[in-house]
């Protein structure tokens, strides 16, 4: 496991850490902390600040389509694609804290928010996403519980390497080499999962209703999405812009979402991981990333990761509000705080798909 850099003060996780910093104590380590960001309010709604978020989005996403219109049917619109990620990427975000109950407690509004960004803007199923979130979140990195580290194209320990041969071993041998090419296919890909979970007699929607809602919202985007790209470009330059949007789209989530748990501690690695507490079950999983506004704002809130686990309904402009109290509270009970730099975070995700790789390299597999 690559060495991770830890918080002042606090130990590098990838460090063997003290037993008693491993071993659960006695009372819950979590509920003083808790009682902490109760009291300073950071549990609290901020409905008013995401209504401004998401209009600044639409209003984003609206000016895009205005461009597209006023240069009509030209290769200069490509050049286009790339804010229309970033603000994919906001939406997403903004599905991604409805989905939390992080912008309101009312269940309808939440559910109509999620359903308007990750449904109709994205086309991305909103039931295969919190269904696979809400598992992620309540066992992060644990192989055999988490759905974000299971085997798939990449793999994340050694014994999930072993194996594999032909496209996948090879993929293995070079995922870490491969990492960024491949999260360019991370949108189109939120977009199958969703809609084979839809068709799915298995999949999460409850009722033939959420099915029913669920599925018109997902043919309204990709009849949107088309009518629009088609109306305003050649078949060609459509095609084109419509490859590029996706990928630039998916190549910004990985960038979010790569740093938050790779090379982390696994809970199923450790004896006792089964029994750890909600604190450190989050804590010793997940990894900060420091930075200033643009951080915040390129990674939509999640490079405050901990705090995000540790509180999954605070609002996203509380979660760097909550880290002070976060530290503090984990220094006092000798528990490694990890927080890296933004490019020393990728560098700590890449040298962990590499060494994971390691062995099928050495022995040349096809």
């Amino acid at each position: 496991m690559p060495q991770a850099t830890a918080a002042p003060l606090a130990p590098p996780v990838a460090s063997p850490a003290p037993d008693r910093a491993r071993r659960p104590r006695a009372g819950s380590e979590f509920a003083p902390l808790l009682r902490t960001v109760k009291e300073q309010g950071l549990l609290a709604h901020r409905p008013g600040w995401y209504a401004r978020d998401i209009a600044v989005t639409l209003l984003g996403i609206a000016a895009v389509i205005t461009a597209l219109a006023l240069i009509g049917p030209s290769w200069w619109t490509l050049p286009l694609a790339l804010p229309l990620a970033l603000l994919s990427a906001r939406a997403a975000f903004v599905g991604h804290d409805a989905g939390h109950a992080q912008i309101t407690g009312n269940r309808r509004v939440s559910r109509f928010v999620q359903l308007v960004h990750a449904n109709l803007l994205l086309g991305m199923s909103r039931e295969w996403w919190n269904d696979k979130h809400n598992r992620h979140h309540a066992h992060p990195n644990h192989l055999d519980k988490d759905p974000d580290v299971a085997a798939d194209i990449l793999v994340f320990a050694d014994h999930q390497a072993t194996g594999r041969t032909g496209l996948r071993g090879f993929l293995t041998r070079h995922q870490a080499w491969l990492f960024f090419p491949l999260t360019t296919l991370e949108g189109i890909a939120l977009k199958v999962y969703g809609i084979q979970s839809l068709l799915s007699r298995t999949g999460p929607c409850r009722t033939r209703r959420d099915r029913l809602v669920e599925g018109a919202l997902l043919l309204a985007h990709v009849a949107g999405y088309a009518a629009l790209l088609l109306t305003l470009l050649t078949p060609l330059q459509a095609l084109v812009f419509a490859l590029l949007h996706q990928m630039l789209f998916g190549l910004h989530l990985g960038l979010a979402f790569a740093p938050n748990h790779k090379g982390m501690e696994r809970p199923d690695s450790h004896p006792d991981g089964d029994s750890w507490g909600h604190l450190r079950r989050q804590v010793l999983t997940s990894r900060n990333i420091r930075g200033g506004a643009v951080t915040d704002w390129f990674l939509g809130g999640l490079n405050y990761q901990i705090e995000h686990h540790l509180f999954p309904s605070m609002p996203r402009p509380h979660l760097r509000l909550a880290r002070p109290a976060v530290l503090a509270h984990c220094r006092a009970l000798g528990l490694p705080y990890t927080e890296t730099g933004f490019a020393d975070s990728y560098r700590q995700v890449l040298g962990h798909l590499h060494e994971v790789g390691a062995p099928l390299r050495a022995e040349g597999v096809a």
